[in-house]
Parts: C-alpha cells; structure tokens; sequence
C-alpha cells in the first residue's frame, strides 16, 4: 500500500501546508473533492465579493442623494457581472494544472474517506475506488458544507445554497423574486446583492435577530437598514416548501404566536448556517474526535485527539473565515515540521460582513465579556458626530446612521470593537493592530 509522508485533505488554507512539505522533499498528497483552492476562492468569499461590490453601488448611488447628487442605474449588466465572477472561480483550474505537475506531489481529486488508522480511500464522483493509502500525518482542512434544516418537502421543492449558487444554479439573471431561509452573515450578504440588483427579497430567520453573533444594537440597525429594501421576519420559521407552478411556496410559523402564513417567489436561497465534512470523513475510523455538533475538536496546538493528524479551517468549526484558516497554516506548519509547538491564539480574530450597512467586528460582545467576568466600559460613537461622517451625508438619529461600539476593561484595554456603517470592514482593522500589540489607553 502507498505511504505518504504528509497526506493534507482539503486545497484551501491546506495548500499553504503542503506547499511547505513539498519544498522539505517529502513524499505529499493532497485529497480535493470539488474545485482547487477551496471554499474562499471558488464558492465563498470571492466571487461573493465580486457581487457585493456592484450591489454596493447602487446603494451608494441612492444615497447620493442625501449630499445633494442624484445619480440613475441606466443598466445591470448581469452577464458582464457573472463573467467576472467565473473568471475568477476558474483560477481553479490553472491551480489545478499547475498542482498536476508538482514532483513528489500525488493528487487525488474525489472524497477522502478514512478506513482506518492512517488509511484513507478516495472514491471519485462515479463511487470508483481511485486509491488507498497510507500517511504518517494528516491535516485535516476539509471546510464546511450547508446545514439543510428539516422543512416538510425543501427537497422536492429544491431549493439553492451557497455552494449551488457558485456552481450549477448560478442564475441567468437575478430573480424577480427570493425567500432566504436564515438570518446570518451569507443571508445577509446575498440579501443585499439581490434588493440592489431588483430582486424582491423575503428573510425568514427563526432567531430574534439578524445576524445573531453581532451586537444586539448592530442587528436591529442591519434589520431597520434592510426594511427599506427587502421584508424581514425574525423570529418566524420554515415549516414547509414546495412548488406551486413556475413559483415556490414556503410556509413559515411565527415563532411567538404561532400564526403561519404562505410566502412565494421564484426561488429558495437556504442559508441557515455550516455542517462539519467530519461524516463524510468518517474520521472516528482513524480516532479523530468530534464534538456534539460534528466539528472536530482540536487542541491550542491544532492538534486533534489522534497523534499526528491536525486540523485547521473551518472543519475545526472555530471562526470560519480564510483568514482565520491562513493564520492556522502558519501556527500547524511550525507544530508539524517545527521543533518547538506554538500555541493558538483566537482573541482577536476579526471578520467583516459585506451587507449594506457594512459589519465590522473583533473581540467579544459586551454580553460576552460580562459573561467572563470583566468589569467594563463601553462606548458608542455615531458616524454623525464627525465632521467626516457628516460629510458623507448621516445625520443624528437617521436610520443610515452608523456608529463604532467600543467594549474596553477596567484597565482601559480593548476587549472588542464592533462597527456598522460605511467602510467597517476597514475601520476595525486599526482595532485589531491595538488588540493584538496587547495596548491599553493611559489616560494620564
């Protein structure tokens, strides 16, 4: 049977990982079952941007009007859009042609299944049996995948994810009409690329919020920004789809009283959240550990509960954004091929949601650092209340008016920063310089 030395399961954040064992001349193989370069590049982040960015100036456009501009959309070229898009997607396959021809690189492109200890099988999309092999380590960067909750007939009805939507349902052109079961950070973003391009978009979201992992006074502010141009229902559940001529029909419950009520549009965008690939991995036939919610548990060190198998990305269920993953490679490079282990360090981990309003945040909530027992200040300061901010036309108590929260100790040391607003996905990237040199405001 084929020995690798360094056998790494996935082609996103991994290939940072094997690029490394390649140039120490060791024998690699790199398992993929979809796309080179993994989720970021050819179903997430990326190509998802490509679309915010238009949608963004549409919005903005409108908004020129608050400073005394009135600027009209004369067309939405959506070909030219998706052209785009794809274009960037198919960076995977000059990935994949270059990684075809690494020396000591082996590539196995079908789903990894472990077998046993070590051992693992990858079966092609057909279920062909392309290869059995054995490794001295394993790194396990295998993403995520769409966690489809159980709605009475969502799969007759079928129904698009983020995956689909970056593959085969990519539509020809935007949707008159969309329900968007889920209220997070990819409903969010692909509720505001589809209102800006004319999309009539419904949101159902079980919880009483958007985007639950942001400041309560962030929610609300996303959730009233969003009313001008979509509906949203929080706290309202989909019990049940299905397909009523050339529309779709979801029933959704409320939550609180438990009316229901029928909403229809031409398709169903299911975004309620990630599920771990370790299933399909079957990692427990190597003693890989998961929690109760099918992540794989990993210690400060990357590592799992199998000596000599690691585990980065999202399938460690921990912070899932590329970023996140990359900074992973360089702590599980040196704990693989290093003699000293570095420890982990997710403090200050930051992330932007691309909605509009734009999300920003680092650190931990006001409710989480209660929660931890810190004694806190916290401060909140609006777009409006400087001359800039005014400038770009907000204006006290407009419902566009965005604002910085500040959550800070009692030794003036910043435990979190959360902004909504224009540009937040850059204004919190001073706070993370801050957070990480460990800096406390002197007030002396």
């Amino acid at each position: 049977m084929e020995e690798y030395d360094l056998v790494v399961i996935g082609s996103g954040a991994g290939l940072n990982v094997i690029n490394v064992g390649i140039n120490l001349g060791l024998k690699c193989a790199l398992v993929e079952e979809s796309k080179m370069g993994g989720t970021c590049l050819t179903r997430g982040c990326i190509p998802s941007k490509i679309l915010v960015h238009p949608a963004d100036l549409i919005r903005e456009a409108q908004h020129g009007k608050k400073v005394g501009l009135t600027f009209k959309v004369e067309d939405i070229n959506w070909d030219l859009i998706a052209k785009r898009m794809w274009h960037q997607i198919d960076e995977s396959k000059m990935m994949e042609q270059g990684l075809l021809e690494v020396p000591n690189l082996k590539v196995y492109q079908g789903t990894g299944e472990f077998t046993g200890e070590y051992e693992m099988t990858v079966h092609g999309k057909d279920g062909s049996n392309l290869g059995t092999f054995k490794g001295k380590r394993f790194l396990i960067a295998t993403g995520a995948r769409s966690f489809i909750p159980p709605i009475a007939g969502i799969e007759d009805a079928e129904y698009v994810t983020s995956e689909t939507f970056f593959g085969e349902k990519f539509p020809r052109k935007p949707w008159k009409s969309l329900i968007i079961i889920g209220g997070g950070v990819i409903a969010a973003e692909f509720a505001h690329i589809f209102s800006a391009f004319g999309t009539e978009v419904t949101i159902v979201e079980m919880l009483p919020r958007l985007v639950a992992t942001e400041e309560p006074e962030i929610s609300k502010f996303l959730e009233n920004n969003f009313k001008k141009y979509m509906t949203v229902l929080v706290n309202h559940k989909a019990i049940k789809a299905k397909s009523k001529g050339k529309l779709k029909v979801v029933t959704v419950e409320n939550t609180q009283t438990g009316e229901k009520r029928d909403l229809k549009a031409e398709e169903i965008l299911v975004a309620t959240g990630r599920k771990s690939n370790a299933d399909i991995l079957k990692v427990e036939k190597t003693g890989v550990e998961t929690n109760k919610a099918g992540w794989i548990i990993t210690n400060e060190y990357l590592e799992t509960s199998k000596e000599n198998i690691w585990c980065i990305g999202d399938a460690n269920g921990l912070f899932q954004f590329r970023h996140k993953a990359n900074y992973e490679t360089q702590i599980v490079q040196n704990n693989i091929f290093g003699e000293e282990k570095e420890r982990v360090d997710y403090s200050s981990v930051p992330w932007a949601i691309f909605s509009y309003p734009q999300i920003g945040h680092v650190g931990i909530t006001e409710a989480e650092a209660i929660e931890k027992g810190h004694e806190i200040f916290v401060a909140i300061h609006n777009y409006s209340s400087v001359a800039k901010g005014y400038a770009m036309g907000f204006e006290e108590n407009d419902v566009e008016d965005g604002f910085v929260k500040l959550v800070v100790d009692k030794s003036y040391k910043i435990l979190g920063a959360h902004i909504v607003g224009p540009y937040a996905a850059i204004l919190v990237q001073p706070f993370v310089y801050l957070m990480n040199s460990g800096f406390s405001c002197n007030l002396e």
